[in-house]
This record gives structure tokens, sequence and C-alpha cells, in this order.
């Protein structure tokens, strides 16, 4: 199994994978690469907004990445942090019966 460097179409981030991998995330995204985190953006872009259409999640994330250019850290530090305000503004509160 032969292991190459892919580069995000969305935020620059490098990642090493087979090139089974990355045949299938580009199948998904329309022949782009995305990196794990990106790619999991795209989804919840594409679940939150109920249409369907992978283009406009897309459009949309690789816009944010681009105000992020300057450095593939903290672009991924910032994907974390919105990724985790998305996940926590879904979860219900706990009932506490007394």
């Amino acid at each position: 199994m032969e292991i190459e460097s892919a580069k995000c179409d969305c935020c620059g981030l490098t990642e090493d994978c087979t090139q089974d991998y990355i045949s299938n995330v580009r199948a998904d995204f329309g022949g782009r690469w995305l990196c794990g985190l990106c790619s999991e953006s795209v989804k919840d872009e594409v679940s939150k907004a109920g249409t369907g259409k992978i283009e406009d999640a897309m459009r949309s994330h690789m816009s944010f990445c681009g105000k992020f250019n300057s450095n593939p850290a903290f672009q991924v530090a910032e994907g974390m942090r919105q990724m985790l305000r998305s996940a926590s503004s879904r979860r219900r509160p706990l009932i506490h019966s007394s």
C-alpha cells in the first residue's frame, strides 16, 4: 500500500494517505480533496442546510478557509472551534428531576 501526500483544496493542510482513500474522498467531493476536518465541516454544513447541495457547502467552507490562508495550523484550530460550537449547540441540556 503506497502512501502519498494530499493537500486539502480548502485549507491547504497536507495529509499522508493511501491512493484509495484519496480517490474515495475526491469522489465524495466532486474531484476535490478535502482533509478530514474540512470534509466533516462540509458534511455538517450540508446537513444543516437541509438541501443536500455539497457544492454550496464546499463553496461556503472554502470561503471561510480563505480568510485564514496565512497559517494552516490556525485554520485547523479555528475549524475545530467551529465544529465544537456546532456540536455543543445541538446538545440538549440535561433535565434533573428532584
